[in-house]
């Protein structure tokens, strides 16, 4: 599969039996279609809001930052600003079938999403862990 914003090729990383595409060049990440929930339910951070229909539900973000193509279906994929100020803006396939996130966006979704719980200390390493596959598979 191509990466949507450098167009280099992607290789499939997983961390916890979740699959994840992840680009090399540009250090993005392609979640498809519930890989995004299974990822934050492994870090007991289920209740996230973070479901692609709830994805889709949000209005697009107004940009000028440029379209991206879903690499599945080469469909204009949607921007929109996901998490607690300041948002991340990501990029959302209208036909469900997955998520961009440009470098370091994964990180701070998560890292909001900790901050926002109690107690997550536990969480946390676990984000280190996911965050380590991902970038161990680029060196």
């Amino acid at each position: 599969m191509d990466c949507p914003a450098c167009n280099g090729p992607m290789i499939v990383v997983e961390h916890a039996g979740i699959e994840v595409d992840y680009s090399p060049d540009c250090k993005g990440v392609w979640f498809d279609t519930g890989e995004l929930e299974l990822l934050l339910e492994s870090m007991e951070l289920d209740d996230s809001g973070l479901s692609m229909d709830e994805i889709l539900a949000l209005d697009e973000a107004k940009t000028d930052e440029k379209a991206r193509r879903c690499p599945i279906c080469n469909s204009k994929m949607l921007k929109v600003m996901i998490g607690s100020a300041p948002g991340v803006m990501i990029d959302a396939c209208p036909n469900e079938h997955g998520l961009w996130f440009d470098g370091g966006e994964v990180g701070q979704v998560i890292r909001q999403l900790i901050d926002s719980q109690p107690s997550s200390t536990d969480k946390q390493g676990k984000v280190l862990s996911f965050l380590g596959e991902v970038f161990k598979a680029g060196d």
